[in-house]
């Protein structure tokens, strides 16, 4: 039995009230922070997803997204080095289609029904734009969905796939675009979603000799919230108890990885024997038919889609958007870039344990943890007695703070806390995610994987502090 084993979702903090966007618009969206994109909502995912799980034991990974950093680099290596997977895996970008998702998926259940892998994670994020005051920029959020699939100990079993392909110019963006270009709305929901979900849909079901009223929930890919319902309801379904909700006004439109974190909301309340069908959309489409077992009781008490679509903080400030999503980034802001701008390829190579695994040092003779990893330890003064040691999955407490309110608007003010993580260990990082007149010495507080800038065409991420969420 092949299937998936883990699940994991990620949907950032923050939400904005369409209102701000377009007059009399209902309903929020999710968005990322300033110094989040499709890789640290990747990672956020496959973290959730891979809690409790041996992380050396994956030896596959597949990163599916639209919005990847970098046009010539590879993103899975990133996501994967974050999540301290064993540099001894075959890494995989899906790019360039919004069924990404569910095509990565797909990849990974053949891979381990072929037997060539035992363990497979598949992340996928996005954090697509919306050209200003459009309907994309009211309708999508931002988001991220991991699955780890395996043939032990599985949660849904993936009995069959189908997918058709579709050269149609529906949406798009060209090579330097910044925002979504899109053709005439029926054009695109008539000859582009409907044509494909519903051929891949039918031949699905001629594949596996099913109905529609053998599932228990189908889950389909929303371009906009009345789509799915039009479809559901031509294939068969009864869209008011089968169809998934698509969470279009309270997360938005999440591209990529939209239809897996629909499919964790439908595992979220599925009971074992429950059949799902899944249909994932984008220059054709995907359809996948998974069977709940008994090990999906195991994965009920987590951290899902409607524990962090609860944990949320409202910005009703449109300037703040813009600020955020880089569309508006003043003079001061440019200097202070330049001021942080030192980036060294050979030293992220030489650190990148450091830097993107988040490794400290364990001292042999006395066990002090330390970081940054040292030579000589602080203790007992042994040199060169270390083992490495992950702080990534540690909770900590602020020991000490500083805010600074003159160098960024973008982050004003910067919070920089000291510290002190559970087991020992001590460092100063700056604090995401947080309201700065709640931030107090002894605060709880979780590492999380962020940008902290671009220079001469880099990315820099590191580990940030941020109040525990949840």
């Amino acid at each position: 039995m092949v299937g998936i084993v883990s699940y994991g979702v990620y949907v950032p903090l923050w939400r904005l009230s369409r209102e701000c966007i377009a007059k009399g618009a209902k309903g929020e969206k999710a968005f990322a922070n300033f110094d989040e994109d499709s890789v640290t909502l990747a990672v956020a995912a496959a973290r959730s997803c891979l809690k409790g799980v041996d992380s050396s034991t994956v030896e596959k990974m597949y990163f599916a997204s639209t919005t990847f950093p970098y046009k010539e680099k590879q993103a899975a290596p990133l996501v994967a080095a974050a999540c301290d997977l064993s540099r001894n895996i075959v890494t995989a970008d899906f790019a360039n289609s919004l069924k990404g998702g569910t095509s990565a998926l797909i990849a990974a259940a053949d891979a381990v029904a072929a037997k060539t892998a035992k363990s497979v994670l598949v992340a996928s994020a996005d954090c697509r734009l919306g050209a200003p005051g459009s309907v994309f920029e009211q309708n999508l959020g931002d988001g991220g969905a991991a699955f780890l699939l395996g043939d032990t100990n599985v949660a849904a079993s993936i009995e069959a796939s189908y997918s058709v392909s579709d050269e149609i110019m529906d949406v798009w963006r060209a090579q330097g675009d910044t925002f979504i270009r899109s053709w005439e709305g029926r054009f695109v929901n008539t000859e582009g979603y409907q044509r494909a979900v519903e051929n891949a849909v039918t031949g699905l079901l001629k594949k596996c000799n099913m109905s529609p009223k053998d599932f228990s929930k189908v889950v389909l890919y929303a371009p906009d919230p009345r789509a799915p319902m039009g479809v559901a309801k031509k294939l068969g379904f009864d869209p008011m108890t089968q169809l998934q909700d698509p969470l279009a006004g309270v997360m938005g439109n999440t591209g990529t990885p939209y239809v897996l974190m629909l499919l964790a909301a439908a595992l979220e309340e599925a009971k074992p024997g429950d059949a799902i069908l899944v249909a994932g959309y984008g220059d054709g489409a995907d359809a996948l038919v998974l069977r709940a077992t008994e090990q999906i009781e195991n994965l009920k008490n987590r951290n899902g889609m409607k524990a962090y679509l609860a944990s949320k903080k409202t910005i009703n400030d449109y300037r703040t958007y813009l600020l955020w999503r880089g569309m508006l980034i003043p003079d001061s802001e440019k200097v202070y870039t330049q001021y942080l701008e030192n980036t060294s390829a050979p030293a992220m190579w030489r650190e990148r344990d450091k830097i993107f695994r988040f490794h400290g040092s364990k001292c042999s003779n006395c066990n002090t943890i330390q970081f940054p990893p040292q030579r000589v330890c602080v203790q007992c003064h042994a040199k060169d007695q270390f083992e490495e040691i992950r702080l990534a999955d540690k909770q900590g407490t602020v020991f000490t703070f500083s805010m600074d309110a003159v160098n960024s608007m973008v982050d004003s003010p910067t919070v920089i806390p000291v510290v002190d993580f559970d087991g020992g260990g001590r460092g100063e990082f700056y604090m995401t995610d947080r309201v700065a007149d709640e931030v107090k010495i002894g605060m709880r507080v979780e590492m999380t994987f962020r940008k902290l800038f671009f220079s001469e065409g880099i990315h820099q991420y590191y580990w940030k502090a941020m109040p525990v969420r949840m």
